[in-house]
């Protein structure tokens, strides 16, 4: 098969949703005040400053931490009565409990920053929340065509789609792909015409239950390859008797910090013909000279057919989006359930999305001192991290817990992750590493996990392991 095939069932596909006049349209609604571009008002910074620690600090009522501390089922209400008798008054010195966040997503610090502040309280200001409204009916403004086309750029894509969260992000891709079959067969396809999806075992959960919906419609068949095992993918790719074939896989595991093989994966791309599909929700602005993610970082761009990811993670902000070409563009946005039926993002959270876009691009210092927090945790700990997610798995549920309510009590805001999350007694600690963490931070982790943890002995879940 030709790597064109993909290219020509999409435009089929495109095609008979235009005969059926179900083919979708975008049309921005212009705001009634200029657009502020970042580009022309911005002001930058060589460095971490004083508002940066937001993003890795914070705190808890007292309440909160003791039922944390004792593990204490909790719905949220922990801090009403704290709210009833602080109100507007100081609050008293201990009765909230300071902590470092190292489990946040937060990685290049943006949330905080002064410049994607301005960006959201004067698109506020000028619009309120925007338009309300899903994106094919009049929630599509200025603001997210400006978004998406700075995404495009950054993934190196001829286009993008905006979504409201990155899960759904997921969802409206697998459930648009799984219909090209239905759409060319004009009926529920046969299994040969259905749509073959090969899915990393450790995927994100948003690609899972996008796979299974698909599965479930009757308009793909899944196959899961065991996790980064690319003999066994090869494999399963040569034994498919299904001509339209598509991989998904994460391209930083968000729970076990490993990078697929992207080589790898290109090469079989090569070999194969698949459409090659990437969550890179976790490497999108942290990866790569520009911040291009995975892709960038190992140098296959254009190997990389669609770009998922999210803009709560780095970015700091909220929304998801589809980097790609301008015909999976309109099929997504024809078909894709969960971007058709979702309330679009709002104006100020699109435009902060952007001023994040235009920081992460020129603050390259963030991606330089968030790989040198990877270089100083693995030399202070002797553990061979490889990406600014680690995963220290430390075995039973009991000794997960454990290790983070000692963490907590150091001043640490580090969870315990558990099943269904991850595999029985593979339980660990999810440890996440940020631009504005900074030296005496990471020594006080590690004094800290060799209080609760045999560094030593405690394993680093990598693909090698498997």
């Amino acid at each position: 098969m030709e790597l064109n095939g993909w290219e020509m069932w999409v435009e089929e596909a495109i095609a008979k949703l235009h005969s059926l006049k179900i083919l979708r349209s975008l049309r921005p609604i212009h705001q009634s005040a200029p657009i502020h571009n970042p580009d022309h008002e911005f002001q930058v910074f060589d460095g971490p400053n004083k508002w940066d620690r937001a993003s890795v600090e914070l705190q808890i009522s007292q309440s909160t931490f003791q039922k944390w501390l004792h593990n204490l089922p909790s719905s949220g209400d922990d801090n009403d009565v704290v709210y009833e008798n602080v109100r507007a008054a100081d609050k008293a010195d201990g009765e909230f409990k300071k902590l470092i966040v190292f489990s946040g997503n937060d990685y290049l610090g943006l949330s905080s920053h002064p410049m994607v502040r301005d960006a959201a309280m004067k698109a506020a200001q000028e619009h309120g929340m925007g338009p309300r409204g899903s994106a094919l009916i009049c929630g599509y403004t200025s603001y997210h065509r400006l978004l998406e086309s700075s995404l495009a750029y950054l993934k190196r894509k001829e286009d993008c789609l905006l979504c409201p969260t990155g899960f759904s992000a997921n969802m409206a891709f697998m459930t648009a792909v799984g219909n090209i079959g239905r759409l060319m067969a004009g009926r529920k396809p046969s299994k040969d015409d259905r749509i073959a999806i090969f899915s990393d075992s450790l995927n994100h959960a948003s690609i899972i239950d996008g796979v299974r919906l698909a599965e479930k419609q009757g308009n793909a068949v899944a196959y899961v390859y065991r996790h980064c095992d690319m003999y066994h993918l090869d494999e399963l790719l040569s034994n498919c008797p299904m001509k339209k074939r598509v991989v998904v896989t994460d391209s930083l595991f968000s729970m076990d910090g490993d990078f697929a093989p992207m080589v790898e994966l290109a090469k079989l791309r090569m070999k194969h013909g698949f459409l090659f599909v990437i969550d890179d929700a976790h490497s999108t602005f942290v990866c790569g000279q520009n911040g291009g993610g995975a892709a960038e970082m190992f140098d296959c761009e254009d190997d990389v057919d669609i770009s998922i990811g999210t803009l709560s993670k780095a970015a700091g902000c909220h929304g998801g989006f589809i980097a790609c070409s301008k015909k999976w563009k309109l099929l997504i946005q024809s078909t894709g359930r969960a971007f058709i039926f979702s309330t679009s993002t709002p104006v100020p959270v699109a435009a902060a999305a952007h001023a994040s876009i235009i920081v992460a691009t020129k603050e390259a210092w963030r991606r330089t001192a968030i790989q040198q927090r990877v270089h100083e945790f693995r030399a202070l700990t002797g553990i061979p991290v490889e990406s600014h997610i680690i995963s220290l798995v430390v075995g039973s549920e009991e000794k997960a817990l454990q290790a983070s309510r000692h963490l907590l009590k150091l001043g640490f805001h580090i969870t315990a992750i558990r099943p269904p999350t991850v595999a029985p007694n593979s339980c660990r600690l999810r440890i996440t590493l940020s631009a504005v963490h900074t030296m005496d931070d990471l020594r006080k982790l590690r004094n800290g996990l060799a209080e609760c943890v045999d560094l030593n002995q405690t394993q680093l879940f990598t693909c090698s392991k498997l």
